[in-house]
């Protein structure tokens, strides 16, 4: 997993100062010769929650989670993967694989030594947080799904397209993506905020690599991971809340959230969150910070 200096992009520091409704710590480890970034918020003896972000988003997508589940006494911790956010941003696409996301969050993780963790997974997050969730069963108690699936060959026309745009513009306009994805109107400081780890092409190698990654065929490269993931979840009997939104094109509600329901045993009925998109940490924060504490409430 080592990385040169000459092929890595770091993204100065100044272009995280004064982002709205960001006012988190900083926090670093090295990984392999990375700088891998992660939120640690809230009391260190509190249970943790961890949150995985997607594509093209980055840390900042969890903010309006993060205060509810804090002032509630829990510790959150949110990785930015290599290639987005605060970490070191490797230039060669070639780099990025699902096992290499994998495997250096999971080193970040594992030096935290986290016990009785929630795992919040969102988007890309999905295959990433749940493949740490069954592969560290032991340090986890619940699960947040959102918006989400397990990629094993089949895709909706929704994803094609995406990955299609993607394909097709490599310097990711990575802010208007975000809020095409959403229903509510961004200010142009919070677009600027989720373009604020990128500003140049050779910044985005990752996030213009993710696309490319989910298999579309059913013997692409993770299928076999995937389906490993989905089979550990098939016996999954800790507490499971499903929460998909009611308008995204590329995990359509009910079908892609009734998926997990029917997969893990632990799962309860899928809640609907009305009126959000794709990215509902940004358009509902607040509410699914609500849903997972009254999980948690039970756990």
């Amino acid at each position: 997993m080592s990385s040169t200096a000459s092929e890595v992009f770091r993204t100065p520091d100044s272009r995280f100062e004064s982002l709205p409704g960001y006012h988190f710590a900083p926090h670093y480890l090295e990984v392999d010769g990375l700088r891998m970034h992660y939120l640690d918020e809230g009391p260190r003896e509190g249970s943790p929650v961890v949150c995985f972000h997607g594509e093209p988003s980055w840390a900042y997508l969890y903010r309006k989670m993060l205060p509810p589940l804090v002032a509630a006494g829990h510790r959150v911790v949110v990785p930015d993967y290599a290639g987005f956010g605060r970490s070191d941003k490797p230039t060669d696409r070639r780099w990025y694989t699902f096992d290499r996301h994998s495997e250096s969050v999971a080193m970040v993780l594992g030096a935290l030594e986290l016990q009785h963790a929630t795992v919040v997974v969102q988007d890309w997050g999905g295959p990433i947080g749940l493949r740490w969730a069954v592969e560290n069963a032991a340090r986890v108690d619940a699960l947040m799904i959102m918006n989400t699936g397990l990629f094993t060959g089949r895709v909706s026309k929704g994803f094609l397209a995406w990955r299609n745009f993607a394909e097709n513009n490599p310097d990711l306009p990575v802010g208007v993506v975000i809020q095409g994805a959403t229903t509510t109107q961004l200010s142009d400081d919070v677009v600027a905020a989720y373009d604020a780890p990128c500003p140049t092409a050779e910044s985005k190698a990752g996030a213009a690599q993710f696309p490319l990654l989910v298999p579309t065929s059913d013997d692409a490269p993770g299928v076999e991971e995937m389906l490993a993931i989905s089979d550990e979840l098939s016996r999954w009997h800790k507490p499971t809340l499903v929460a998909f939104s009611d308008t995204d094109p590329v995990f359509p509600y009910p079908k892609a959230g009734q998926v997990f329901c029917d997969l893990i045993p632990a799962a309860r009925e899928q809640v609907r969150i009305e009126g959000a998109a794709h990215f509902l940490q940004e358009d509902r924060g607040e509410q699914l910070a609500e849903e997972l504490l009254g999980l948690l409430a039970t756990v």
